[in-house]
C-alpha cells in the first residue's frame, strides 16, 4: 500500500515538474503579453520572435537565456518581471550557416536594456567570438532602463567593448527594425553593416522631446532619424528596406558575400557564373573628358552577371563601393562616380571608401579599384569641414591593406587624387590603365592655362591657341604611356580585355603574403 502511495505522488510531483516548465514556455514565447503583442501589430511592426523565424533556416533557431529575469526591484521594476528580459537570444542557421542572433521585443519594457538584457546580448557575442561565426542585433529598443540607473549604462558598455572585440574578427551586423534610442545607438554605429527596414525605423542619440526641451526645435521620429536621413545624410545606414521582411532579405544575401570570421573564406557559390559581354565596356565611356557615365555600368560587366550588392548607394553617390563575385570570388570594389561631382572625392566619400576598405583587408577580401578622378573637392566648405584629415583616412586605409589591391584607370587619375586611388605608391599589386587613360597632375586645358599663361597673353586668339597647348599636352604627359614607361601602370589594355586581366591577376596573387610591420597598431586619422 505504501508503495502505491509512493509512487502515485512520484507521478503527481513528475506531472507538475513538466506542467511547469510547459508553463514557463509558454510564458515566455508571449513576451509582453497578448495586448503588447497586437499593439506591435498594430503600428506595422513583426514581433521579435516573427523577425527571427523569417530570418533563420526553418526551425534552426535554438534560444538560450529564455528564462531570464532581472533583479531590479526600484520604481516599480519588482512588479514587472518578465520571461527573458526583453530580449531573445540565441544561434541558428542561414542558408546552412552558423550565425547567433539577438532580438529585442519591444513588448517587454519598451525592449529596454538593462544589467539582465544586455547579459544575455554579451553571452551570444561572447560565444559567436569563439565559433567564429557571424552575430546579427534585431534592434527595437527604448535604450537604457532608466530604473535600474547605473547598472543600466555597465549593460552597455559591456556591449559596446564585445562590439570593438569583435571588430575584424567576425562580421557584425545591425539590423534596426523599431527604436534605436540613447547611448544604445551606439552599439550598431560599432558593428560593420546598419540596415534599417519600415517606417518604424529610426536612430538618435536624443528623442524629439528632449531635442525640444533642449533647444526649441520642434521635430519629427523620422526627421531626426529615421532612415532617409541616415541613408543619405548622415552616412549611419548602409542598406534601407521598405519593410522589416526586405530589410531581413537584405541580410541573407549580405552574408553571402561575407566570409564568417576572418580566418575562413568567403562563401564560393557551386552554379555557374555567367558573364555580359565585355566589348560593351567599349561603348561606355564618352569620348568627352568633362562628360558624366554611370561606372555602376562598367562595374556590372567586369563582375558576374546580377551578383554587384551595393553599400551606401544613397550617401556619398560620387564613389561607389559594393561587393561583386568574379568567377564565384567575393571582391570588394571602390569606384569613383562620374555621374556625381564628376566623381571627384569629397570628406565624405573618403570615409565611405576608407571604412570599407578596412572590413574587406579585415576579412581577406580582394579589392578592385576603378578610377575617373579629376582630383578632391576645392572650395572653402570642404577645406574647413577637414578634406585634408578625411582624404588622410583613404590613403591610410589603402596603405595599410594587405589583400589583392587591383586598379583600373578608365578615364581620368588627376593630381593627389591619383596617389589616393589605390596608385603603386600606396602598395597596389597590380595597375591598369585603359589605352584612352589619362593621367597627370591636373587636366590638361587646366595645366596648359598655367604652363603657358604668358604665351596666352601675349597672342592676340588665345582660345585657339590654348586650344592648341591643350592637345599637345594632353598627347605628350596625359596618357597611360608615359606613366608606363615609368613602371606606374604595370600593363595598358583596351577597355574589353578588363575582366580578363583582372581573372588572370586574382588568380596568380592569390598566394600573396604581405606581412606588415611589428607594432600594437598604427593611428589612423579619425
Amino acid at each position: 500500500m505504501m508503495d502505491m502511495i509512493l509512487k502515485d505522488n512520484e507521478s503527481k510531483e513528475g506531472f507538475e515538474i513538466v506542467e511547469k516548465l510547459q508553463e514557463l514556455r509558454k510564458e515566455s514565447m508571449l513576451g509582453g503579453g497578448k495586448e503588447r503583442i497586437n499593439a506591435q501589430h498594430k503600428k506595422g511592426k513583426l514581433t521579435a520572435r516573427e523577425r527571427i523565424e523569417l530570418l533563420v533556416d526553418y526551425e534552426s533557431f535554438v534560444e538560450i537565456g529564455s528564462f531570464v529575469k532581472h533583479n531590479s526591484d526600484k520604481f516599480g521594476l519588482e512588479n514587472k518581471k518578465f520571461l527573458g528580459d526583453g530580449v531573445i537570444t540565441g544561434f541558428g542557421t542561414i542558408n546552412d550557416r552558423k550565425v547567433f542572433i539577438y532580438s529585442q521585443d519591444f513588448t517587454i519594457l519598451g525592449g529596454t536594456i538593462g544589467k539582465a538584457h544586455a547579459q544575455k546580448i554579451c553571452k551570444v557575442m561572447d560565444l559567436a567570438l569563439k565559433m567564429g561565426c557571424p552575430v546579427i542585433g534585431l534592434i527595437d529598443s527604448g535604450g537604457a532602463r532608466i530604473q535600474e540607473g547605473v547598472d543600466a549604462l555597465d549593460g552597455l558598455g559591456d556591449i559596446f567593448y564585445r562590439n570593438v572585440q569583435a571588430s575584424g574578427i567576425i562580421p557584425q551586423i545591425s539590423v534596426i527594425l523599431g527604436a534605436s534610442a540613447g547611448g544604445a545607438a551606439y552599439s550598431p554605429a560599432l558593428t560593420d553593416f546598419i540596415i534599417m527596414g519600415g517606417k518604424n525605423a529610426f536612430m538618435f542619440v536624443t528623442g524629439p522631446q528632449v531635442v525640444n526641451s533642449v533647444t526649441g526645435e520642434n521635430v519629427s521620429f523620422s526627421e531626426l532619424g529615421g532612415s532617409e536621413i541616415h541613408s543619405t545624410i548622415s552616412g549611419v545606414c548602409h542598406r534601407v528596406a521598405d519593410t522589416e521582411e526586405e530589410a531581413l532579405e537584405i541580410v541573407k544575401k549580405l552574408l553571402t558575400y561575407l566570409p564568417s570570421n576572418n580566418l575562413d573564406d568567403a562563401p564560393h557559390p557551386l552554379e555557374k557564373f555567367t558573364a555580359m559581354d565585355p566589348y560593351l565596356l567599349n561603348r561606355i565611356v564618352p569620348e568627352s573628358e568633362n562628360e558624366p557615365y554611370d561606372m555602376k555600368r562598367i562595374i556590372e560587366v567586369i563582375v558576374d552577371q546580377d551578383s554587384f550588392f551595393e553599400i551606401f548607394p544613397n550617401w556619398a553617390k560620387n564613389i561607389v563601393i559594393g561587393f561583386g563575385r568574379i568567377e564565384n570570388q567575393t571582391v570588394g570594389i571602390i569606384a569613383n562616380q562620374p555621374l556625381y561631382l564628376s566623381g571627384a572625392i569629397d570628406y565624405n566619400a573618403s570615409d565611405k571608401a576608407a571604412r570599407f576598405i578596412r572590413f574587406c583587408d579585415s576579412f581577406n577580401i580582394n579589392l578592385i579599384t576603378l578610377v575617373d578622378v579629376p582630383g578632391f573637392i576645392p572650395g572653402i566648405k570642404h577645406e574647413s569641414s577637414g578634406i585634408i584629415r578625411h582624404g588622410a583616412k583613404l590613403i591610410y586605409a589603402y596603405s595599410e591593406a594587405t589583400v589583392v589591391k587591383i586598379t583600373v584607370i578608365i578615364r581620368k587619375a588627376y593630381g593627389g587624387a591619383y596617389i589616393v586611388m589605390n596608385s603603386k605608391q600606396l602598395g597596389s599589386d597590380i595597375n591598369l590603365a585603359w589605352n584612352s587613360a589619362q593621367i597627370a597632375v591636373m587636366g590638361a586645358e587646366g595645366a596648359s592655362k598655367i604652363l603657358f599663361r604668358n604665351h596666352l597673353k601675349e597672342t592676340e586668339d588665345p582660345a585657339n591657341l590654348l586650344k592648341d597647348f591643350t592637345e599637345k599636352y594632353r598627347k605628350e604627359f596625359s596618357n597611360p604611356y608615359q606613366v608606363a614607361e615609368k613602371g606606374k601602370i604595370d600593363k595598358v589594355i583596351f577597355p574589353h580585355e578588363t575582366r580578363f586581366e583582372i581573372i588572370k591577376s586574382l588568380k596568380f596573387f592569390e598566394s600573396k603574403r604581405d606581412q606588415s610591420p611589428k607594432r600594437k597598431h598604427g593611428i589612423s586619422p579619425v
